[in-house]
Order: C-alpha cells, then structure tokens, then sequence
C-alpha cells in the first residue's frame, strides 16, 4: 500500500515540481489550495498578478491533472478573514497601520 502525502499546491513551480517527485517517488499524492482571499475575477488577476489569485489556482489545477493526481480546493476566506486579518488589523496601533504588510507573513 502506497503512503499518502498531502501536498499544498500554489500554482508554482516548487509545489508543482515537489507533487511530481513524491509521485515518482511511489506517494499516493493528493493536492490542496487553501483558498483565503480569491475573491478577485480571471481579468484582474491576470493584469495584476498574484500568488494567490484565483488564476493560481486554476494553474494548480492544471498541475494536478497533467500529474494525475486528485485536487482539492478547501475555501477558508472566512476564517482567514476572521482569525488573521481582523486580528491582526485589531491589534496595529494608529502609526502602524499606514504600513503595508500582508498579515499571513506574520503567522
């Protein structure tokens, strides 16, 4: 019986390259995105670009398919919203919120 592994899947090239080999590898791989704030339409992202667009996750998808593997999209914006950017936002004094940092490289 083959191992499992969960991969988390981006879009790019390291997650793609890293689901490929465990799959050469022998693993039973399965690819997740965790979806936290696509809300942008295809036009936008593709003009403005992104990691975490929601053309990266169809580029993950496409990743999956060509690797034959199973993948998944598991929608957490809600929480995200919730447990990160709220959070962080609620505890930044006034000085500090005129700088621009993405609350998920602070986790």
């Amino acid at each position: 019986m083959k191992k499992k592994v969960v991969v988390g899947m981006s879009g790019g090239v390291d997650s793609s390259v890293a689901a490929y080999l465990l799959k050469e590898q022998g693993y039973d791989v399965i690819g997740v995105t965790m979806q936290i704030w696509q809300d942008e339409d295809v036009f936008k992202q593709s003009q403005e670009g992104g990691c975490c667009g929601l053309s990266a996750v169809e580029d993950a998808r496409r990743v999956a398919a060509v690797l034959d593997i199973p993948y998944y999209v598991m929608n957490f914006k809600a929480d995200f919203k919730k447990y990160v950017i709220d959070y962080f936002v609620s505890n930044m004094s006034v000085h500090t919120r005129q700088i621009r940092v993405s609350p998920a490289t602070v986790m």
